[in-house]
């Protein structure tokens, strides 16, 4: 599934509506902790997109269609901007400066890699069966590459 994105600050609010519409198709219900954290990464990603780039781009989510109890979810910006995402380290009274640092924290796993003319950025959330402990550490953001989508239904709009 994916959303175009015009380079303008209301697209934010665009994209939070439309990944949780897309929740409604998926394995992942509304009110579970996982939703809510693939909303704030949509919000931080796009957010970057639009305000450090000035670029349109697009939203990707792949979303797991059966009701297993581990799944991944995979979201993906990819903006013609060939500026590299660099996280900063925002003070305490700094209005911006931690969305990747949100991400990095709330992420599983992320990276960014050119993509033709400009870059995509990504991000992978692991749901847990409730049953089985996480697995112990992950890798740290950014050093992993992973092959797109792979075991997730996946569809273009």
């Amino acid at each position: 599934m994916q959303l175009e994105i015009r380079p303008d600050p209301a697209e934010v609010g665009r994209a939070r509506r439309w990944a949780r519409a897309r929740l409604a198709g998926s394995a992942i219900a509304a009110d579970e902790p996982l939703a809510e954290t693939l909303v704030l990464i949509v919000s931080e990603l796009v957010t970057n997109a639009v305000v450090h780039t000035g670029c349109p781009a697009v939203l990707r989510l792949c979303l797991p269609q059966a009701a297993a109890g581990e799944a991944t979810v995979r979201l993906e910006v990819t903006d013609r901007s060939t500026r590299a995402p660099v996280p900063r380290w925002a003070d305490g009274d700094d209005t911006g400066g931690r969305g990747l640092a949100l991400v990095d924290g709330l992420a599983d796993r992320w990276g960014w890699s050119r993509e033709g003319t400009g870059k995509r950025i990504w991000c992978e959330l692991d749901r847990r069966d409730a049953t089985r402990p996480a697995a112990a550490g992950r890798p740290a953001g950014g050093t992993a590459m992973y092959g797109a989508c792979e075991g997730l239904a996946y569809e273009a709009v």
